[in-house]
This record gives structure tokens, sequence and C-alpha cells, in this order.
């Protein structure tokens, strides 16, 4: 057995730094402080521990997450979780999926796949309990010589200045003050830090509640996404279906607009839901039960001076789509480099603004796709149900139908196309790989062993350079493409290379210049461009 990261307790430790006050020496001053550490704080914190950058981590907690909650894992975070160094173990505890199905009433209307093609290190998705992947990232974190988290460190104040930020902070043992560069609230969608500044998060709330059942049992279930429109056993409304590691199964039952959250998770509710899914003869116990409203928010700017904010506490999401904890593990993506380089002197301040200017289009992305899939699962008008209803009847037999289906448009990293930090391309490429994209992952031949393209990108500025043509003063690392590396041509074909191709990857593995040829002056003016200079 593992360790039961449900019921873990993490240790408060007093710092060095509250005894500053006492010794006279005044606050402490560090280059960040992140504040939560759920797994977008954790994400970024050993991010920038693994760039050298000292990080101070505060939760207010000492306890993992209470249930699942997130439990879809996108293909695109267990690539950054890979770069950092702890993906596998995830991978390895989680339940891999990649094949969905829908059904209307009694009847399946579809099923698709969301990686129908093989050359992937990583599938689709894995689900995976939040305090698992919490669990996990905290462990690695404690290894990281540059990464202090501190539990039960509650941010009670913060004052943002010119040259510091300071902030105030609650312990079991009185408040002490720290400094900081630069403040990063991953606080949650109840931040405590955006609510110190007086900021908000504006946007839409729908009228609907659903029921979140995370059930005990051993079924026959495949490893898949089921998704019922109007089924016999909960009819008029909703229901999603997936399978979790150690025989556990999330189950979402929408409830209407009218449901008494306090009386739904009820167990004397909840059961009989339960049953009339799976039958009278099939065992299972209740594991957690939450009800929640849907909502799509966001705050007008992600960037307030040395404040930044990433996660929730920037933007929510309908749970349906997995669209939230994915596109927080992608801020931190995005943040911990900018603040790396900026840190460094390697970039200027101004270099943070993209990260808001980059995070907030992909926010937005994100709440268009979730406010659609809530419009469709739950129509506000009967002319509304109608088409709906129509549509699923028509996905049965006819493909045009199926695109219109919105079940939850799954999660897909955003392409950061009118990003400045792309540079435009003067070539003529075909493909998905185009500036802005995160680059796609393939199969290698090295050293006559298997290895997977991202695996060879580390976490700097590249040059993916194919072809035998010579590259002479390259600013950054250079990584090679040779015909006997990519036997089965699939890197090549994805990024339509032709001999003497190459590409420019960002440190968060995104595309930002591709070019025909090598040309030192040009790829040097895209890295400066892409370092926001």
């Amino acid at each position: 057995m593992g360790m039961d990261y449900q019921t873990l307790v993490l240790d408060y430790r007093r710092a060095a730094d509250q005894d500053a006050a006492r010794n006279g020496t005044g606050p402490a001053m560090h280059p960040v402080i992140v504040v939560g550490a759920g797994p977008v704080g954790l994400t970024l914190a050993i991010d920038l521990a693994n760039r050298g950058i000292p990080v101070v981590l505060l939760d207010d907690s000492n306890r993992l997450s209470n249930g699942s909650r997130a439990i879809c894992f996108a293909k695109r975070t267990l690539e950054i979780f890979d770069r950092l160094g702890c993906g596998q173990r995830l991978v390895d505890k989680g339940v891999s999926w990649n094949l969905g199905k829908v059904f209307f009433g009694d009847d399946l209307a579809y099923s698709f796949n969301l990686l129908p093609e093989s050359g992937h290190r990583r599938p689709a998705f894995i689900n995976l309990q939040q305090y698992y992947v919490e669990g996990y990232l905290a462990d690695h974190a404690a290894t990281l010589p540059h990464l202090d988290i501190r539990w039960l460190n509650r941010v009670a104040g913060v004052v943002p200045g010119a040259d510091f930020t300071e902030v105030a902070i609650d312990t079991p043992e009185g408040r002490y003050h720290l400094r900081c560069r630069y403040l990063v609230a991953c606080d949650g969608a109840r931040s405590g830090v955006r609510g110190l500044l007086g900021l908000e998060s504006k946007g839409r709330v729908f009228n609907d509640r659903f029921l979140i059942a995370d059930v005990k049992m051993t079924a026959a279930f495949p490893t898949e996404r089921w998704f019922w429109f109007d089924p016999p056993f909960h009819r008029n409304q909703s229901v999603l279906l997936h399978k979790q590691p150690d025989d556990v199964w999330r189950i979402d039952f929408q409830l209407g607009r009218d449901a008494d959250p306090e009386i739904e998770k009820q167990p004397d509710r909840v059961i009989p839901r339960i049953r009339a899914l799976l039958g009278a003869d099939v065992d299972f116990t209740l594991e957690w039960v939450s009800v929640y409203t849907f909502a799509c928010s966001r705050m007008e700017r992600f960037r307030h001076g040395p404040v930044l904010f990433a996660g929730d506490s920037a933007h929510g999401v309908s749970p349906f789509g997995a669209r939230g904890a994915n596109s927080g593990v992608q801020d931190a993506d995005n943040l911990a480099w900018k603040l790396a380089l900026v840190l460094g002197g390697d970039a200027p301040d101004s270099l943070l603004d993209s990260y808001a200017a980059e995070r907030e289009y992909a926010a937005d992305e994100n709440i268009l796709n979730s406010t659609r899939a809530t419009d469709f699962i739950s129509p506000t008008s009967h002319a509304s149900r109608v088409f709906r209803d129509a549509t699923l009847q028509l996905a049965k037999d006819y493909a045009f139908a199926r695109r219109l289906v919105n079940s939850g448009r799954l999660s897909v990293p955003a392409v950061l196309h009118g990003s400045g930090l792309n540079t435009p391309d003067a070539d003529v490429f075909a493909g998905s790989m185009v500036p802005g994209a995160p680059a796609a992952d393939a199969p290698l031949r090295i050293d006559g062993g298997d290895d997977w393209f991202l695996n060879r990108l580390g976490s700097d500025f590249t040059l993916l350079a194919f072809g035998e043509d010579p590259v002479t003063d390259c600013p950054v690392p250079l990584l090679r493409i040779t015909p006997t590396m990519d036997s089965q041509g699939l890197l090549t074909t994805r990024f339509d290379a032709l001999p003497g191709t190459v590409y420019l990857l960002r440190p968060d593995q995104h595309v930002c210049a591709r070019w025909r040829r090598y040309d030192p002056a040009a790829v040097q003016a895209a890295l400066n461009r892409a370092k926001g200079r």
C-alpha cells in the first residue's frame, strides 16, 4: 500500500524568516513567493526551482485537496510534468484513456477517439484524483534545493510597491512579514490575494446544478468517458461516468436549476441515483460527494505590477471539458521561464506582460468552449432543447451532426497565434506547428535506443535542425534531427520539415519561429523577440 494522500497531514515548521523581526533585521527578501500549493502553485514552484530560482511556496492548509476534484489530466499537462521530472509516476498511477462515448436515451449516439494516431508518448488523458497529483508533486518539490514549502502559512496582507511587495503571513505561532520581487497568486477560485487587493473575477453563472459522486466499486465498464443525454435512469438530465484509480468511479448527475445542494448531498438522495445507473446488484460505497453550480469567469488582467495570477485565481470554467486544472498548469508552464529570465537579468520586466496577454487569450478560448458545452448540456429554452435532441438523433448516422454535439469539448492547449513573442513565417509551411503552437511529440531512435522528441528538448530555448546543413554561431542549444533518428518519419511529417528546415522553440516547448534555411541573424532576432526585447 502507498501513502494515503487523503489523510496526510503536512507539518508546519518554523522558518528562519520568522525570527527576522525579533533580530531587528526586517522582513527577509525573496525573488518569488508563490501562494497556494495546489497543482498550479506546485507546478510553478517546481519549474522555478529547477531553473535555479529560489522560491517560497505558502499554503494556508496542511492537507492536500479534499476529494478527487480535478481528475482529468490532459496530454499537454503530462508533457509539462515530464519536463519537470515527475510525469512518469502520475501516468503509472493514473487511468489512461483516449476513447469517449455519447449516449442519447438508451442508445449509443457515437464514439470518438481523442488520440487516433500512434507515435505519441502520452495518452490523450489520464484520470487521477487531484490529491494524488498534489501529493506526487509535493513529494518531488520536497527534494529540490531551491524550494521552501511552508504549510499553515496564510497570507493576511499584500502591499505591492515599486521595489518590492510586502506580504503579511499568519501562522500557528503568529504573524510575520516577507518581501518579494514577484508574488504569484495560485490560491484558487476564492483567491485570498485577489480579495486583499480588492480585485474581482467577472463572468457568467449558469442556472444549473450538478452532483459529483465518487463511488468505490468493482465494475465491468471499460476505461472510457461515457456521457448520457436523457438516459432512462435519469430522465431529462445528463450523466457522466469516468474511471479513476483504486476502483473509484466518478459519476456526475445533472440536477437542474431548482435543486437544493444541501439536500442533494445527503446519502439517501445520492444512493438511489447511483443504484438506478448501476442496477440493484452492484455493491458500492460512497467516497466523496459534492454539488456545484456551473460558472465561467476571469479577471480582466492576470498581471497587476509585481503581482501575477494563475489558475483558478485568474480564471474559472465549468468542469465539463477538464479545462480548469489543465489550463492552470499551462499558466505555470508559460510563466516560469519568463520569471526566470527576468530575475536572471536576461529579459526586461515587460516580458511578463506577455504572460498575461497569452494566458488571457487561452482563458477566453477555454471559457468560450466551456460556455458552449454548458449551453448544449443545459438548454435554456424549448427551442434549444429541440435543436439539441435533433442533433443527438442525427449523430447516430451522420458525421456532420457529431461535430455539433458538445458534451464538454475536451481540453487542448491554446495555440498562441497572435503572440508578440512569435516571429511570423517568411517561408511556406503546411501542418499545425505554426508559431505559437505547443510542439508535437514523436518517437526518436538515438544511439541505438528509443526515446521521445519532447524528452530531448529540456527547459531552455532550443534550435531544432532537420538534416545535415551546417549550423554556426547558434545562440541556443541545438537539437539536430537526422533521418536515422526519425526512423518512422513522424517528427519530419508533423513539423513539415524538408532537409535544412530549422525551428526555434521556447523554453515551454512552444514554437516561436521557423525557417527553411538556417540564418544566424534571423535566429538571433527571433530569440530577442521571444525574450521580449
